[in-house]
């Protein structure tokens, strides 16, 4: 790459652009602009060309064809290698352009504000910016293409170091920026369009209007645009290296959390605070969820967090060590005194009080995270979850559906009563976050059993039972939630044994009259839902 001698600047972020320019200038490197970024560096007293000087043809169409011209692109993608087209740009009289600086209009920000007319939105697709980025980085071995202003730093030095070149290793790597980032501009105009289509769709269409299938939620191309957000210190193992991405454009991990103290987050306390966050936010009253190894050990309501958090707590105290607490409600320094005594890794919470900042400050490690609520969406419009497999991804619609007791059917001769339809409640919303085959046997104030990710149902039943006598909870009226059906009664004899009195379950199995004549021997009143929360 011969020095830079020529470079065009083209800007909607002006962040920095008037340091770089003037750092170029002192370097003797001539600048061309357009527009705004034009003005912009004229007005930093940075000595600027407009494109329109050197292409000869004004800016036209409002703005909407400025730098779309031979002497422009020419000047970018011509190879310095080949005599051939130096021949060409000194026959047509273009000058090489050897540093290329455009950051895009701002679509995603502009598309995203309330009530942006489709006209505004339509104005920041940008074309004469992509076109000169992708010129720049597919010529990158004559020309550097940057985008970030985050670079300028570092380009300015490289020309300095250098002798006015860039590198051809940062050459690559700033080629390879700028790709992304087009790839990113045209996918978030492209689900612009998409949204836009779908919504007319949904509003009623004029049949004079071109007919369109709606879009497939299986498509069968899937592109994912992910942006690193942080790189916890290892994955589930020590020697496991991990990175956590979220989606480009959307809110976050978890809804956009702020780490307010404590050492930096693992992979595994992410997936714990994902599942108590989901299970909290079914609550309603004053919830405290309590979650160890993706598994809930305890969740409680109550007045107030403080005897939501006990009564959590009590359902299995043991499990509760190192675990990650969930609430519906910003934390308290009453509760944070409550929690004094219990070593925790991670507080999820909508907020916290200053008392409890204060209180939870003296546990350095301890984690405490901000995350707005979580909310369940109906079925129509769940996205698509995927995980991976050898070779792939398995992609099925997201379980983000809202539940609707009203619905429950009622298989067994007794119907349960109010006290325990609220302790049913209350353990399906928990059973439906717990690995299969899941058991959570509660009263209608907190989980009293958990049995998780058994490979029989019957054993779930029992460690449900068993945790519930460790920790000295009465097991006599209490309610028991099961994510799929019971395949065969025993299920349903042991819990009625240890005094539960309710059940709910999807039911779906050939023995469900087996097991429904079983809950009417032992008048334990059953329910099924017709909806499984099978987590595998």
């Amino acid at each position: 790459m011969f020095p830079v001698r020529r470079a065009l600047i083209s800007v909607s972020d002006k962040r920095g652009v008037a340091e770089l320019a003037s750092g170029l200038a002192r370097l003797g490197v001539e600048i061309l602009s357009t527009g705004g970024t034009e003005r912009h560096l004229a007005e930093s007293g940075v000595p600027v060309v407009p494109v329109s000087k050197a292409t000869g043809s004004p800016e036209i169409l409002g703005g909407r064809v400025k730098s779309l011209h031979p002497k422009i692109h020419g000047g970018i993608l011509a190879d310095r290698s080949r005599s051939e087209h130096l021949k060409e740009l000194n026959d047509q009289g273009i000058v090489p352009i050897d540093l290329v600086v455009v950051n895009l209009y701002p679509f995603a920000r502009t598309a995203a504000r309330p009530g942006a007319g489709r006209e505004a939105v339509v104005e920041m697709i940008d074309i004469g910016g992509p076109a000169m980025l992708r010129g720049a980085a597919k010529n990158h071995a004559s020309v550097a293409a940057v985008v970030d202003p985050d670079d300028y730093p570092r380009v300015l030095e490289s020309l300095e170091q250098n002798q006015g070149v860039v590198p051809e290793a940062l050459r690559r790597e700033l080629a390879l920026k700028a790709f992304r980032h087009t790839q990113e501009y045209d996918s978030g105009i492209a689900d612009w369009l998409e949204q836009a289509l779908d919504a007319e769709l949904e509003g009623g269409a004029p049949a004079a209007k071109p007919r369109r299938r709606r879009r497939e939620l299986f498509p069968e191309r899937l592109g994912l645009d992910l942006v690193r957000e942080l790189v916890p210190r290892y994955g589930e193992n020590p020697h496991q290296p991990a990175a956590v991405y979220r989606t480009a454009g959307g809110p976050g991990v978890l809804g956009g959390f702020v780490q307010h103290q404590g050492k930096e987050l693992s992979y595994n306390n992410l997936l714990d605070a994902d599942a108590a966050r989901k299970i909290v936010w079914q609550l309603e009253e004053p919830a405290v969820v309590i979650v160890k190894h993706n598994n809930p050990c305890g969740a409680g309501v109550g007045g107030d967090l403080v005897q939501a958090y006990e009564r959590a707590l009590a359902g299995d105290p043991v499990s509760a060590f190192g675990s990650i607490v969930a609430l519906n409600l910003p934390a308290s320094e009453e509760l944070a005194e409550a929690m004094a005594e219990l070593f925790v890794e991670v507080v999820v919470a909508p907020g916290f009080a200053d008392g409890a900042r204060e209180r939870f400050g003296s546990k350095a490690n301890l984690r405490l995270l901000e995350c707005p609520p979580y909310g369940v969406s109906p079925r129509s419009k769940a996205g698509i979850e995927l995980r991976s497999v050898d070779g792939g991804f398995l992609g099925q619609a997201a379980d983000s559906g809202p539940d609707e007791p009203a619905r429950w059917v009622c298989r067994t001769k007794r119907q349960p009563i109010e006290e325990e339809r609220r302790a049913l409640e209350l353990a399906w919303k928990v059973c439906r976050y717990t690995k299969s085959n899941a058991i959570v046997v509660a009263n209608a104030v907190q989980t009293v059993g958990v049995g998780a990710g058994q490979m029989s149902r019957v054993d779930s039943c029992g460690i449900a039972i068993e945790k519930a006598r460790q920790a000295g909870l009465e097991l006599v009226g209490t309610a028991a939630a099961s994510d799929a059906f019971f395949p065969f009664r025993d299920g349903v004899d042991l819990l009625a044994e240890a005094g539960v009195e309710a059940i709910v379950q999807p039911g779906g199995s050939k023995r469900d009259a087996e097991v429904v004549a079983a809950a009417d021997e032992h008048g334990i009143a059953m329910v099924f839902t017709g909806v499984r929360h099978f987590r595998h």
